[in-house]
């Protein structure tokens, strides 16, 4: 007696039915480093929390800026770094911690959420997940921080007029400055990422974040006050205060060493964020 097997229980059974669905568990197409960086774009603008932060740091910026032009018109009495090109951008000191919480949270709101199981699940490879989530944030955040600082400045200029001398863009270091003031402010968030990957947990890589950028370089110059700032100018801050400002710090770096070491600090916690990733269960 001869037996028929119905096709749609052997193993030819086509890969998609009649009504065109694709049956679970199949994969369209491979995954792509580009498919995986939409995603990650699809992600980071629908999440309202990065948005609301992002749009602080920015309003922060531009507003700050104002607010120290405006107090800042009189020049008697002023402090050196209040009368430089990058006296109105000192609003990075604000810039700098929202950056750095928004740098967590593109990563640790997955681990907390638990969503970060079903990324990894649709990328195996788990690689792909931290490149395309640090160029989607350089991208966005290094652009955004940019336009601001760049805001900030003409804001700043504009409310000075007439009361006490200007810059413009186009004198000496002050392009640089203000282009670097966003880069700096870029480079931070990087850095909150790659502890983020590492660490896995919100409190605790928003305190390792703010531990490097404010408490250590603090620290080193009041309880080793002698040899304490040289230290301190090869750490982030200090690296990003000899790019993004236009008053001389001493024992500071040259802008161009400064920019190398802190994308140094960049590159190396992406490193070790991508062994963390790699060799570690979720």
């Amino acid at each position: 007696m001869t037996t028929t097997t119905d096709p749609a229980l052997s193993g030819d059974a086509p890969a998609r039915v009649d009504s065109g669905e694709p049956v679970a568990g199949r994969v369209d197409g491979p995954v792509t480093q580009r498919g995986v960086i939409a995603s990650e774009s699809l992600k980071f603008h629908s999440l309202r929390s990065t948005l609301l932060v992002l749009a602080a740091a920015i309003i922060g910026m531009v507003v700050l800026g104002a607010v120290i032009a405006f107090n800042t018109r009189d020049r008697a009495g002023l402090d050196p770094e209040d009368v430089v090109a990058s006296g109105p951008l000192q609003g990075y000191y604000l810039g700098q911690l929202l950056m750095a919480a928004l740098g967590v949270l593109v990563v640790s709101g997955e681990y907390s959420s638990g969503m970060i199981r079903a990324t990894l699940a649709a990328v195996p490879t788990r690689l792909p997940v931290l490149i395309a989530k640090a160029v989607v944030f350089t991208v966005v955040v290094g652009i955004s921080m940019i336009v601001a600082s760049l805001a900030a400045f003409l804001v700043a200029q504009v409310v000075l007029s007439g009361h006490r001398p200007t810059y413009s863009l186009g004198e000496g270091s002050t392009l640089r400055v203000v282009i670097g003031t966003g880069v700096y402010l870029t480079l931070v968030g990087l850095i909150g990422s790659a502890l983020a990957w590492i660490v896995r947990s919100t409190p605790g890589a928003l305190v390792a974040t703010l531990a490097i950028i404010l408490v250590v370089p603090i620290l080193l110059e009041l309880v080793f006050p002698s040899w304490g700032t040289y230290i301190t100018a090869y750490l982030p801050t200090g690296a990003g205060q000899s790019f993004s400002t236009s008053l001389p710090v001493p024992h500071a770096l040259s802008p161009w060493t400064g920019l190398a070491v802190m994308v140094a600090w960049v590159v190396a916690g992406m490193v070790a964020a991508a062994a963390v990733l790699k060799h570690k269960d979720v």
